[in-house]
Parts: structure tokens; C-alpha cells; sequence
């Protein structure tokens, strides 16, 4: 366990150096360009979820990447744009282009990498609070050009710091290229990534329903949650495991989010103190998904009452969005047509970006 510990503390440490490097390039283009604060969001929930893809990665799919996330980051912009004017168009598009992410893993492993790399962008635009305000506060965020760029530095930062640490760090922790798995065909039909794509797409689009029924602009929670859960399907139980523990973690969050509202955190401190709290949460994350659910829940508390909300306040509802979440995606993966645990294939590549 201490020697999985200290692994894990020195992937962590990869990561958050990589972070922190595209969080300084963001932090200087907002200021050189006069940009909205979004685009530090956007660098650090996209250099987050890629560094864990990338980490094993050889040179095809991290050119392909490099090719692949500043176009989908660009497109993800104007998915964006499209929820705050058209809620339900939008949620169309998003929910199609979460559930095409997951149907094309039949086409083999190339496909598969080409799927995750669309789903970054799209789970980043959840953590970036844009689609959630108002209209008329649309016209000071990132654009599509700036996202793009943001993609590419995002890119260049993970192999920057992967490619340092493999060089100069002890060689028994250097990562190593994993070669894609052969495609196995399966019996059932439809295929696995067929049902996985349609449970991801009728919890998705339950998520956008209900969030924007009970939780108004604060719908992100209910549809970020619902993609977790059940991104990745490893069947019935795990959708449900992952739920529990989004649950579990989430609420841990909110009580460590309560104790820092308390003492009073606020501005250059709380950016600090968010980072921190990530560092540990990607620690510990291998050890059990409900660490890293609350380290997120924390980090995102603290970045709302950076934004100046009332991060105290909106705790109970985060949580009671993070419960529906988890919900409809294990009542999606339980019902409509499951995998049979005996006769399911296994799917290559079916590690979430964000699990």
C-alpha cells in the first residue's frame, strides 16, 4: 500500500504540475486579451481530464489528440452557445454527441481514443460555468478560436510535464505505450457499444428534463453526474457502485466546503486552497472513486465563491442534483438493455476521461 501510495503520489504530482503550467499560459492570455475568467476553468478541467488519457499514450494518439481535442474544444463552444439560446436543441446536440462518443468504440481502438477525446471538451463545458448564465452574458466568454488554442496548450503542457517526468523519473514508474485490444465481436445485438450508447443518451437526456424542471440554471450538476456514473459501463453494479460513491464523495465535499466557508476563504486563497484540494483528490483517487468525487465537489464550491456565489448555500442543492444524477443513469443502465453480465464483451477503452 505505501509503495502504491507513493506511485500514486508521483502521478499526481505529474498531473498537477501540467495543470498548473496551462493554468499560468490561460492566466496570461486572459490578461494579454482581456478574456473571461472561463478560460482558466477550461485549461485546468481540460488538462485534468487529458493528462490520465494521455498518460500511456504513444506518439499517433498524441498527435491524433493534438489534431482531434482544439477542434472538438472549438466545437463545444458553440454546443455552449446553443444551451444558453435553445435549451432543448442544445441538449439534443450534447446528448448526441455524448452517446456517438461511446457507439463508435465498435470500430476498434483508433476509434475508441477518437471518441474520448470528443467526450473531453464536452464534460469540461459542465465544470465551465457558461451554458448555465444568463444570454446576455454570453458575449464576454471564451470563444471558439480561444477554446481551441486552449486545447492545444492543454495538449503541449501534458507531454511537456509526462515527457520530463518519464525522462528524468525513477524507470521503474515510466509509462509505457499499451496497445489497443483487438475488437472482440460479440453475440448480443444490439452490440454493447450500441447499449451503452443509448443508456448513456436516455440518462443524459433525463438529466437535461429534470435539471432544467427542479434545478433551473444549476441543471449541470444533475447531467455531469448522469455521464459519470455510467461512463465507462462496466454493467449493472458498476454503474451503481460508482453512483454510490459520487453520492458518498460529493457529500464529504460539501462538509469540508462547509468548514472552509466558515473560516472565510475567499480570492487569491480559495485559488490556493482549490488546487490543494485537488492535488490530494488525484492522490487518492485510485484508491476509491469517492475520494476524487470529493475533492471535485470542494474544488467546484470554491470556485463559485471565487465567482462570488454562495457556495454554502447551493451545497444542499448540489447534492440533491448529484443524487438525481446518479439515479436516472443507474435506472438508465438497469433497464434499457442491459448487458447480461455472463455474455458481456469486454469494450476497449471503456476508461472514463473523468472516472
Amino acid at each position: 500500500m505505501t509503495a502504491k501510495l507513493i506511485r500514486n503520489a508521483y502521478e499526481a504530482a505529474l498531473t498537477m504540475t501540467a495543470v498548473l503550467l496551462c493554468w499560468g499560459v490561460a492566466l496570461w492570455l486572459e490578461g494579454a486579451e482581456g478574456l473571461h475568467t472561463d478560460v482558466l476553468v477550461l485549461a485546468v478541467a481540460l488538462t485534468l481530464t487529458l493528462a490520465r488519457s494521455q498518460r500511456t499514450a504513444d506518439t499517433r494518439r498524441r498527435l491524433a489528440a493534438l489534431v482531434l481535442l482544439p477542434v472538438t474544444a472549438g466545437a463545444s463552444i458553440f454546443v455552449g452557445r446553443l444551451l444558453a439560446s435553445h435549451y432543448v436543441l442544445g441538449a439534443a446536440v450534447y446528448t448526441a454527441g455524448m452517446a456517438l462518443a461511446i457507439w463508435i468504440r465498435r470500430f476498434g481502438p483508433t476509434a475508441t481514443k477518437a471518441g474520448t477525446l470528443l467526450a473531453l471538451p464536452l464534460v469540461a463545458l459542465l465544470v465551465v460555468p457558461g451554458p448555465a448564465l444568463a444570454p446576455e452574458a454570453q458575449s464576454g466568454l471564451v470563444t471558439w478560436g480561444w477554446s481551441a488554442l486552449v486545447g492545444a496548450v492543454a495538449c503541449g503542457g501534458v507531454w511537456l510535464v509526462q515527457g520530463l517526468g518519464d525522462r528524468f523519473g525513477p524507470r521503474s514508474w515510466r509509462a509505457q505505450p499499451v496497445p489497443g485490444e483487438p475488437p472482440r465481436r460479440s453475440r448480443l445485438h444490439p452490440r454493447p457499444s450500441t447499449r451503452m450508447a443509448l443508456q448513456m443518451a436516455a440518462g443524459i437526456a433525463a438529466a437535461f428534463v429534470v435539471g432544467r424542471l427542479f434545478f433551473d440554471d444549476h441543471w449541470p450538476w444533475v447531467v455531469l453526474t448522469a455521464y459519470v456514473a455510467a461512463a465507462g459501463n462496466r454493467g449493472r453494479t458498476d454503474v451503481l457502485r460508482k453512483g454510490v460513491e459520487r453520492l458518498a464523495g460529493a457529500t464529504v465535499g460539501t462538509l469540508l466546503a462547509a468548514g472552509v466557508a466558515a473560516v472565510g476563504v475567499t480570492g487569491d486563497t480559495s485559488v490556493a486552497l482549490m488546487f490543494t484540494v485537488l492535488a490530494v483528490a488525484l492522490w487518492l483517487r485510485p484508491l476509491n472513486y469517492a475520494y476524487w468525487a470529493a475533492g471535485m465537489t470542494c474544488a467546484l464550491s470554491l470556485l463559485l465563491g471565487y465567482f462570488g456565489q454562495d457556495a454554502l448555500h447551493l451545497l444542499p442543492t448540489r447534492l440533491e442534483g448529484i443524487a438525481v444524477g446518479a439515479v436516472l443513469s443507474v435506472a438508465a443502465s438497469w433497464w434499457l438493455l442491459p448487458v447480461p453480465r455472463a455474455r458481456r464483451q469486454p469494450v476497449p477503452g471503456t476508461t472514463s476521461p473523468v472516472s
